[in-house]
């Protein structure tokens, strides 16, 4: 083992989306740059077990799934064959070129990649332990954290059980078990249990809140609640587990809610999605101003900065929503700033994508935060029943949507239902970034037929005058 010393002008702990896309631009801008992770190239969570390899897994069950719907039209495949083996390879394929391809970026672009655990030793130096036991110090003028988050756990779970698993697990997909549990109706949970029921396995869902999909609007989540139904063995809301006990058949559960089964259930495998905590328990970081709030996210100004003036923080550590192309414009907002650019972080409109089937996907004000907020808008909601697309498509179970500002028509804004949703989204970001009003939205004109005419006409049916949708505005 060997210890030295060396200097950079800016750290980057963490080479996640938000993590790299800083380190890159501060290259970009002719600054000397250490990138540090444990993995082998940059990726962090995402590219690693996370939205990159689940979105692969998705694409496998939407064609799964597509092949079944076929028999609608006329066409019959026969039962699929699955080689698990194969499909594992695979996605980690897909990992291995997204992943080995920035690491080609990072060395084109001179950035010095460390692949090693870092602590903090003070405001202007960490230590780095190095994935083959080397040690190095390294000073620095500016830090960029971007140290991620991870999955919350349940303490009431056995531990240690190869049963109970999270969703970096579900992803190394060892095996397709007959049934399946997921704990927590979030987006990761319904996600996944999309992907192993695709692959046979009998998924059931339980959720202690009203709903799946807490915190969206309920209209957007009602087209996707009605086909879960039918993919889902079962979907348990207003429900929470009481009790887990592990025997050899499997993990029988008891559950307690409205609409808990009167008998355990026994599960051969368990997924708990409950959401994800920050990774701010950086060691050292105690040496320095910098500060956590309540929840243990690192408290950041506008620019990314912490109290530390050499020290900014970004991506899921710094808080919600945790979704890695936030964190990509994180991490250069805060790279700008170190650079001395007038540079900060206010986006009108992050939009979210759910990947499921359908896809969910909105941005900017949402029906319900005006709800809560008191703040009086106008919907205008064109289903997807009406759309020629959607219908060549025999996907009319979605629905677009426009949150707008009923005295300056502005658009505040956008949610989507439906196949593709997420691949719709972002002319809705770029609406409300522009502070478009619905008539730019109606004056712009849209292919036929394609699913994006939806939000034409869905701002047309705020004027009354939808063509494929006859719903007179009301005086």
């Amino acid at each position: 083992m060997s210890e030295k010393t060396s200097s950079t002008q800016l750290a980057v702990v963490g080479a996640g989306p938000g993590g790299y896309a800083a380190a890159f631009l501060a290259a970009d801008l002719g600054m000397k740059v250490a990138l540090i992770d444990m993995e082998p190239n940059p990726g962090g969570v995402c590219l690693y077990v996370g939205c990159i390899p689940s979105k692969a897994l998705l694409h496998i069950a939407e064609v799964l799934s597509e092949a079944k719907h076929a028999a609608n039209w006329g066409i019959e495949f026969g039962e699929p064959q699955i080689d698990l083996a194969k499909l594992r390879a695979w996605k980690e394929g897909v990992v291995r070129k997204m992943t080995g391809g920035l690491g080609q970026l990072s060395k084109a672009r001179s950035v010095q990649y460390i692949q090693g655990r870092a602590s903090l030793l003070d405001a202007k130096r960490l230590r780095i332990e190095k994935t083959g036991g080397d040690i190095e110090t390294l000073s620095f003028e500016h830090v960029i954290l971007a140290t991620g988050s991870r999955p919350a756990t349940l303490p009431h779970l056995p531990a240690d059980s190869p049963r109970i698993i999270n969703s970096t697990g579900a992803l190394e997909l060892k095996s397709v078990p007959k049934t399946m549990l997921v704990i927590g109706g979030g987006y990761i949970g319904l996600e996944l249990g999309i992907v192993y029921a695709a692959l046979g396995t009998q998924v059931s869902v339980v959720e202690m809140l009203s709903g799946i999909l807490p915190g969206v609007d309920r209209d957007l989540v009602t087209p996707l609640a009605k086909r879960l139904s039918q993919t889902f063995q079962r979907v348990m809301v207003n429900t929470q587990v009481a009790a887990v006990t592990e025997t050899k058949e499997g993990v029988r559960v008891k559950f307690e809610g409205a609409e808990a089964p009167p008998e355990e259930q026994t599960y051969e495998m368990v997924l708990v999605s409950v959401g994800r905590k920050p990774n701010s328990a950086l060691p050292g970081l105690d040496k320095t101003q910098v500060e956590l709030d309540a929840r243990g996210f690192i408290k950041v100004d506008g620019q990314r900065r912490t109290k530390e003036p050499t020290i900014f923080a970004i991506g899921d550590v710094v808080g919600e929503p945790m979704l890695a192309h936030k964190a990509s414009h994180e991490g250069r907002v805060a790279v700008e700033a170190i650079a001395g650019h007038k540079a900060v972080f206010e986006p009108q409109a992050i939009p979210a994508v759910v990947f499921t089937d359908p896809e969910i996907a909105w941005c900017g004000l949402t029906e319900t935060q005006a709800e809560k907020e008191g703040r009086k808008v106008a919907v205008a909601r064109f289903p997807w029943g009406a759309s020629g697309r959607a219908t060549t498509l025999d996907r009319p179970d979605g629905v677009t949507k426009l949150i707008i500002d009923p005295e300056t028509e502005r658009i505040l804004g956008v949610g989507i239902t439906g196949a593709g949703a997420g691949e719709l989204i972002a002319e809705g970001v770029l609406a409300v970034e522009m502070a478009a009003r619905a008539s730019d939205l109606r004056l712009s004109i849209h292919p036929h037929p394609t699913l994006s005419e939806t939000l034409m006409e869905s701002a047309e049916v705020f004027f009354g005058q939808s063509t494929h949708l006859y719903r007179p505005k009301r005086k």
